[in-house]
């Protein structure tokens, strides 16, 4: 600790001295004992940030990670195609798809019901009732009574009738459609599609002010698809079929003389890029890892130069990345293209034509490597078990336990800080209280040297201040 000096001048100048400055001094000289916690704080918090961001990158790790071990992941997926997307469109396919081909022709497209009314003028006011299926709407006569009393037209023409029944529930969709004459005729499509969507209609109390009666008619029957399925034949009362292949669902838009391919395959584009993303976010981590290992750009040591927790973390990463599988036509990364890069830091590459290779002759294999296994651990899930106990997760992980225990040191500091902090505060206090009163002493002595200087000369009646 320094010392620091008192400078009063001549005692009897009246001057004093600068309390301000002399108790910062001494305050300063006092808060030097703090100098070693802060430093160690700060360290400690430097520490925290390099573990953060370290805990971060091995959450990403693990989220690449799921991607491939997901039972609903990338290699749940699959991709069709059709040789005529004219006549087949596929719009689909799930998890519960199997790879392979298929074959079939389409002889028949499902169609609905739908009926048809005579010509009804678009202004003429109709009247009555129509039922469809047993439902009954009634249109008034033509005529309603306003707020006075008086009747005025209610209009009820064939594009109300037509909202009258779409806003309903009666089994069918309406619509005004005009012939090439010119005609309007109201339009009604069963909503249940196939032969099983036939609808009844009674016009027989519906009334056109114009024509007089009002007659529907069926204008094209309801019908099933009908088509074959690797030989097997089927039907389907809609053209979107989603049973007859588990997993695909497939849009019927024709007929067809031969029979169509449908190819379901599996999705490598998906699967090739979620391993790449792992790779990168795996190499993310050894880049955090290695930088721990060597000084930052004003040549001072990282802040987790020579930590355990870092030893640990490459040692069990490393090892995880070298296991090897028991049991399967893939047991190490290495078969699927994963190797260590050229640049041996512990960086990983991949080779995308083996990778893609292996997933054409050992798609299975290559997702059984990644997702667990019942009788025997992969390496998917040993990682993930791994990765568990390295992460910043309570209450085991490492990255989490280094934190906390940089918690316990950093709030032991802090609380001695603040102690001392207290402790100089009050001593603050205490000496500029002292340092004013002996300031005013100083001050005052030229005054009470005058008044005995005053109290002499009235006794002795010698004038100092007279000339010799």
């Amino acid at each position: 600790m320094g010392s620091v000096g008192l400078s009063f001048g001549s005692p009897t100048s009246g001057q004093g001295f600068d309390v301000t400055s002399t108790v910062q001094q001494i305050v300063t000289n006092l808060q030097a004992v703090e100098t070693p916690w802060k430093n160690q704080l700060s360290t400690l918090q430097s520490q925290d940030t390099a573990l953060t961001g370290i805990g971060t990158d091995l959450s990403s790790l693990s989220t690449a990670l799921n991607s491939l071990n997901d039972f609903e992941g990338v290699f749940s997926e699959k991709e069709g195609s059709s040789s005529d997307t004219s006549v087949i469109a596929l719009t689909g396919a799930t998890s519960a798809a199997a790879a392979g081909t298929h074959s079939i022709a389409v002889s028949q497209l499902a169609q609905n019901y739908s009926y048809t009314s005579g010509n009804i003028g678009s202004n003429d006011t109709l009247s009555g009732s129509l039922t469809i299926d047993g439902q009954t709407i009634t249109l008034s006569d033509g005529t309603v009574q306003d707020a006075n009393g008086a009747f005025i037209p209610e209009n009820d023409t064939l594009s109300t009738l037509a909202s009258y029944i779409n806003e309903g529930n009666y089994g069918v969709q309406a619509s005004v459609v005009t012939d090439s004459s010119g005609n309007n005729q109201l339009a009604l499509v069963s909503t249940t599609s196939g032969a099983a969507g036939a609808v009844s209609i009674d016009a027989s109390k519906l009334t056109d002010s114009a024509t007089g009666a009002v007659s529907f008619s069926q204008a094209q029957q309801g019908k099933d698809a009908a088509f074959t399925v690797d030989g097997v034949s089927t039907t389907s009362s809609s053209n979107t079929v989603t049973t007859a292949i588990p997993g695909v669902t497939m849009q019927l838009l024709d007929t067809s003389s031969a029979p169509i391919q449908v190819e379901i395959t599996n999705d490598n584009a998906d699967v090739e890029t979620a391993v790449t993303n792992f790779v990168t976010a795996y190499n993310q981590v050894v880049a955090d890892l290695k930088t721990q290992e060597g000084n930052d750009s004003s040549g001072n040591p990282e802040p987790l130069f020579g930590s355990t927790t870092v030893a640990l973390l490459q040692e069990q990463l490393e090892d995880a990345m070298n296991f090897t599988q028991s049991s399967g036509a893939i047991t190490s990364l290495s078969q699927l293209g994963i190797t260590a890069s050229s640049s041996d830091d512990g960086t990983l590459t991949v080779d995308a034509s083996t990778l893609d290779s292996m997933l054409n002759s050992n798609f299975q294999d290559a997702m059984n490597f990644f997702q667990s296994g019942s009788t025997t651990t992969t390496f998917g899930q040993n990682l993930t078990s791994v990765l568990s106990n390295l992460s910043n997760s309570a209450p085991d992980g490492a990255i989490y336990l280094a934190l906390q225990q940089d918690s316990t040191q950093e709030t032991a500091l802090n609380q001695n800080i603040t102690k001392q902090e207290s402790l100089i505060s009050a001593q603050q206090t205490q000496l500029t209280t002292e340092l004013n009163e002996a300031n005013y002493t100083l001050q005052a002595i030229p005054s009470q040297i005058d008044e005995v200087n005053e109290l002499y000369s009235a006794i002795t009646g010698y004038n100092q201040n007279a000339n010799g």
